[in-house]
């Protein structure tokens, strides 16, 4: 059952996530900024979590609330993110911009 511990839980592991991320692609502390790095390790979080279940990515590592693997996912996912960010505006600028 989700409940508000689970939602305060995802947005702390998210906003380590995306901004351990953001730092790493920017090399600028501040990363993309709170809200960005916030909404980026969300998303990377819910994907990375995805993919270590999905896999069974380090279940030794989850013995924690707020574990090790969760931070880890966040952070994997979010730079998942990011390249598909980055592959999608390569793209567009390519082709002229968008599907068509």
């Amino acid at each position: 059952m989700f409940t508000l511990a689970n939602l305060i839980t995802w947005i702390v592991v998210g906003l380590i996530g995306g901004t351990l991320a953001g730092r790493a692609v920017t090399w600028n502390k501040a990363g993309y900024g709170l809200w960005s790095n916030l909404a980026l390790g969300c998303v990377g979080a819910i994907i990375g979590g995805a993919l270590f279940e999905l896999l069974n990515l380090l279940p030794s590592l989850d013995k924690i609330a707020i574990s090790a693997r969760d931070i880890l996912a966040a952070v994997l996912g979010s730079l998942l993110v990011l390249a598909i960010r980055w592959a999608w505006s390569r793209w567009t600028e390519e082709t002229g911009g968008g599907l068509g």
